[in-house]
This record gives structure tokens, C-alpha cells and sequence, in this order.
């Protein structure tokens, strides 16, 4: 069959189901596959660049549907089983998607239209080939370098390169490596300002509080490039996360949520109610003040955790929420109101007792944080036992050994910050800076509480309580100006707390 390279840019829209047509963003990716294989090629494309990874694979098989000699329709399936920033990968179901263009390597290159398509086709060959997770990601990231370097000009091989390089960070955030991925990746971005992949991996490139403002000009594009995706509503909000932006982190979750929810009815699934997008969303209330809006969130997760309909990704997410209702809101008494049965096995049960114990602390009933104190402080994973340090910290100084206690907050403190920075609402529930200076503050030691609470803020900007504990250290040190100013900071933010 003679076929027509597609060599202009597409532009390709999706009917969600309010029936609005919103864009996904714009690419240019030549190919050699018919004709009318390409609009489901392309939308495949831009939807991976989004992380719309199911509907993307749905996308990629109708091309290949269309065209089952079309190579690239089966790339592109394939490379929606790796989820590089989350460190995952279905193996299996890309080879399986792989093989049924040809058998082997070999065979798929000669399967394979063009010599730049070849390129592809061996660079996920690369990714799903012999060796460790790991020694493939390097070498797939080695092969995407060897075909930006070669062809300079092609967006989707710089954007693909830049995102193989954040699968390379196998121990967490390396910040050098994501500089260079951002360097790959705002060229593209430059050039073509709808381009969805370099928004999206720019983003994440910068999604710490350190980076963040050379985030933000890709943040406020990259919701209006892809108002169909949900993840590219979400995105934006790592950076105002990361600066603080509390109302932009709502506006961000709840259009994302709007999305998602409308595609699970669409599709007959119900609405997510623990998930990714709700946990920020609620966060972002919390920090507002708006309390009644993230209890009500707090209840619907709750619902469906007791349902017993709750996979083991909600559970987690319910756990944090949890905390987070419980902790911001320093209402102790509320948490048996979503109490649940967390498997002993779960990731999240850490979270779970931390929190329980906790709010028993605050409540005056501290036998109870004692066995879950040590149970955390021995657990092999490192935020477990970064919770545990914090409650025995927090036991120390109910009885009165004030220098131990700090001791060890300093310590849980350190431990924290060695860990990789996590995008996000914070990893360890309770931020641990913001938990020595509490104690530093509740102990007179009001110029050291005030050093807590600058790192503190540091680390989560604008973040309620510890502006609200930098404040309180602040009046006692007598720095009116100082004072003033971060309680005009938080009443900024609890603006909006009676919505």
C-alpha cells in the first residue's frame, strides 16, 4: 500500500460527555500509516502525553484496527504500559502488544514503514528487552538521547527523552537529572506552546518548592492545552502546591475531578471519591479553611472504604485524608467518626494508627500512643518510622523530658528532610519541622520554634499551621511586623474559608 506521510501538525479534539469538544493539545508526529488511521494515532499520542493511559491504549488499538500493518499504532500501545514518573511498568502487556505487530525485534524492524520509525520501534524494543527495570530504563533513556541528538528538530523525540529521563530517578527526586529533562523539554514548549508532553513533563520537572516558579508559566498553559484530560487539570496544581497557591490548587482538583467523573459515568464506573485528584482537592480546602466542604469529601471516602468495595490505591488515599482532616483541622474528637478497617498489610495502616494515636494523644489518653509509637518507630519503612519518632517525641513531652523530646524531633526532623522530595501535599502527614517548632513554641522556646517554622514553610510554602506557629512565635518574640504580616498571609488564604 502506498502511504501518505502525515506531515503537518494535528490538532485533534475529544467528545467528553457534557458534549463539549475540548482539544487535547497540538503535535506533529510523521508517520507512514494510512490515512484514516491517523486521527485515532494521533489523539493516542496526545493523550499519553497527558497520562490518559487507558484511553490512550483504547486510541492506539482502533489505529491499529484501521492500519494493522501500522507499526507505530503498536508502539504507542506499548508505551502506555510504562509509567515512568510512578515507576511502573506493565511488562507483559507491552511485549504482548509488541509481538502482535511481529514476534521479535528482528521481525519488527522489517514489519516497520520508514528508517525513522525503525528508531522507535528498536527504542521500545530497548524498554521492554532483556535486564532489570532499572538497566532498561537507562538504556531506553540512552536510546531516546541517540535520537534527539540525531534529529534535533523532532518534538515528540525531545519530549519522550525528557520523560525518560524522570524514569531514571529510581531513588527519587535527583534534581540534576530533572534540570536536564527540563532543558530537553522547554525548547519544545517554546516553540509550540500547545504542546501537551512539554507542558506536562516541564511540570514535573519543577513540581518542588525550590523550581516551582519556573514552573508556573507551563502550569497555567497546560490546563487550557488539554481541557479533556483530567491529569492535565490536576498537573497545574504540583506547582501551586508547591508556591502555596491554595485557590488555584482547588480550581485545578475540582476540574479534574469534574472530568474524571464524567468519563467513570460515561463508562459506568462510580464516581472516584478516594483518589489522586480528591486527596489534593481536599487538601487545598483544608487549607483554606473550608472544613465542612473537606469533611464532606471526607464522608464520601469514608463511605466507600466500609462499602468494602475500596481497592488497595483508595485505601491509602483514605488514610492520608483522614490524617489530613483530622490533623488541619485539629478536631481530635472527629476521628472516630472515620474509623475503618485498614488491613494490617495495607501501605496506609501506618498512616491509619499514626493518626489514631495521635488525635488519643492530643486527647489526653496517652497509653494509648505508646504501643503504636514504638510499633512505627520499628517499621522498615522510612516514613513509618518517621511517625513513630514524632509520637514518642510527642509522649517525651507530655512527660516533661522537654530536651529529649526535641532531641528527637530534631532527629525525625532530619530523617525527613533526607528523604526525597515528594511532589504534593506533604508525604509525612504531619510535617516534622512544623511539629518541633509546635513543641519548641508549647516548651517557651519561642527563637528556636521560629527557626522550625521558617524551614517548616520552606519546605510546605504557605502552608496554614505553620504559618499560623511562625505567627504565634513571632508575637511572643515580640516582632510585631513580623506578626502582622503572616497573619495577613493566613487571613488571605481563609478568605475563602466560609464558601
Amino acid at each position: 500500500m502506498n502511504r501518505t506521510a502525515a506531515l503537518v501538525p494535528v490538532l485533534v479534539a475529544l467528545l467528553i460527555p457534557t458534549g463539549v469538544v475540548a482539544q487535547l493539545g497540538t503535535i506533529d508526529f510523521p508517520n507512514s500509516g494510512a490515512a484514516a488511521a491517523q486521527p485515532h494515532f494521533q489523539r493516542g499520542v496526545l493523550l499519553l502525553h497527558s497520562f490518559e493511559y487507558e484511553d490512550a491504549a483504547a486510541a492506539f488499538r482502533e489505529a491499529q484496527r484501521v492500519d494493522p500493518s501500522f507499526a507505530l499504532a503498536y508502539w504507542g500501545e506499548a508505551m502506555t504500559y510504562n509509567h515512568p514518573i510512578w515507576m511502573e511498568q506493565d511488562t507483559d502487556a507491552a511485549r504482548a502488544a509488541l509481538a502482535r505487530l511481529a514476534p521479535s525485534p528482528e521481525a519488527r524492524q522489517k514489519k516497520t514503514g520508514t528508517a525513522r520509525e525503525r528508531e522507535w520501534i528498536a527504542a521500545i524494543d530497548v524498554l521492554y528487552g532483556e535486564g532489570s527495570k532499572q538497566e532498561r530504563d537507562f538504556r531506553y533513556a540512552d536510546a531516546m538521547r541517540r535520537m534527539h541528538d540525531a534529529n534535533p528538530g523532532d518534538h515528540e523525540a525531545a519530549t519522550f527523552y525528557a520523560l525518560a529521563l524522570l524514569g531514571t530517578t529510581h531513588e527519587g527526586r535527583d534534581f540534576a537529572t530533572y534540570m536536564r529533562a527540563a532543558a530537553i523539554a522547554s525548547p519544545v514548549f517554546q516553540a509550540n506552546p500547545d504542546h501537551p508532553g512539554a507542558a506536562h513533563y516541564l511540570i514535573h520537572s519543577f513540581d518542588d518548592p525550590i523550581h516551582a516558579p519556573l514552573g508556573l508559566p507551563a502550569a497555567r498553559a497546560y490546563s487550557a492545552i488539554a481541557p479533556a484530560a483530567a491529569h492535565a487539570q490536576h498537573m497545574t496544581s504540583h506547582i501551586f502546591v508547591a508556591m502555596g497557591m491554595w485557590e488555584d490548587v482547588v480550581r485545578a482538583n475540582e476540574r479534574a475531578r469534574d472530568v474524571q467523573d464524567a468519563r467513570n459515568a460515561k463508562l459506568g464506573r462510580p464516581a472516584n471519591v478516594c483518589g489522586h485528584y480528591t486527596s489534593w482537592l481536599q487538601y487545598g480546602y483544608l487549607q483554606q479553611g473550608r472544613t465542612t466542604a473537606a469533611a464532606s469529601m471526607m464522608d464520601a471516602c469514608h463511605a466507600r472504604v466500609t462499602s468494602g468495595k475500596a481497592n488497595a490505591g483508595e485505601i491509602s488515599y483514605f488514610a492520608d485524608m483522614r490524617a489530613r482532616q483530622v490533623l488541619d483541622t485539629h478536631d481530635w474528637a472527629s476521628v472516630g467518626r472515620w474509623a475503618a478497617d485498614v488491613p494490617a498489610t495495607s501501605r496506609a495502616r501506618g498512616t491509619y494508627d499514626f493518626l489514631t494515636a495521635y488525635a488519643a494523644l492530643q486527647l489526653g489518653e496517652a497509653e494509648k500512643a505508646r504501643a503504636v509509637a514504638a510499633k512505627l518507630e520499628a517499621a522498615p519503612a522510612p516514613h513509618d518510622a518517621i511517625l513513630g519518632m514524632q509520637l514518642r517525641g510527642l509522649l517525651l513531652a507530655r512527660d516533661g523530658k522537654t530536651d529529649d523530646a526535641v532531641a528527637l524531633l530534631h532527629q525525625a526532623a532530619d530523617a525527613e528532610a533526607a528523604l526525597p522530595y515528594e511532589f504534593g501535599p506533604p508525604a509525612i502527614v504531619k510535617p516534622s519541622h512544623e511539629l518541633l517548632g509546635e513543641t519548641l513554641l508549647a516548651a517557651g522556646r519561642a527563637e528556636a520554634a521560629r527557626d522550625a517554622f521558617r524551614v517548616a514553610l520552606s519546605r510546605t510554602p504557605l502552608r496554614a499551621d505553620a504559618l499560623e506557629g511562625a505567627r504565634a512565635a513571632a508575637t511572643r518574640l515580640g516582632d510585631t511586623a513580623a506578626a502582622r504580616e503572616l497573619a495577613e498571609q493566613l487571613s488571605a488564604i481563609r478568605s475563602h474559608a466560609h464558601r
